[in-house]
């Protein structure tokens, strides 16, 4: 499932391997204390090549979001 959060990313992003990803890590968790109170429960923050992504586990599934459109998005986990 690739859930997109309504509210609007209007952070500095990069590219990385097709990913929009957060360009600076105090954005990103900005974003994961957000997401963190949304879904009730511990979102951390983690650089994958360039940027910045935010990586929790929601109903026992690991889970990775980045930017889509200025959105998060849920993503696959990068290997």
């Amino acid at each position: 499932m690739n859930t997109i959060f309504a509210a609007p990313v209007f952070d500095a992003t990069v590219i990385f391997e097709g990913k929009e990803l957060f360009k600076g890590q105090g954005a990103a968790r900005t974003w994961a204390e957000k997401l963190a109170k949304e879904l009730e429960t511990p979102i951390d923050v983690r650089k994958i090549g360039t940027g910045w992504a935010l990586f929790g586990t929601v109903d026992g599934a690991d889970c990775v979001w980045a930017i889509h459109g200025q959105r998060l998005k849920r993503m696959q986990a990068p290997e």
